[in-house]
């Protein structure tokens, strides 16, 4: 295992471990369920994370996610 996999390996176990944070906070606070087009966004950033040797490639699917982001975040402030 090289270092790039290492730090790969690294950003996902933090990922996961903030992901359980909330979910654990969660229960004490009435939260809303993610949206789908959220959730789209969360796995080309993660896709983005695991493909980051192919610089193009991970960078793309990164931007992707984050602009899908975006969109999630204008339309639920539009709902409201």
């Amino acid at each position: 295992m090289n270092l790039s996999n290492i730090y790969v390996l690294i950003a996902i176990v933090a990922l996961l471990a903030i992901a359980v944070i909330v979910l654990l906070n969660s229960r004490t606070r009435r939260w809303r369920a993610i949206t789908p087009l959220a959730g789209l966004a969360f796995a080309f950033v993660l896709a983005g994370v695991m493909f980051g040797e192919e610089r193009w490639l991970g960078y793309s699917l990164m931007g992707i996610g984050v602009a899908l982001a975006v969109i999630d975040i204008i339309r639920q402030a539009r709902a409201k």
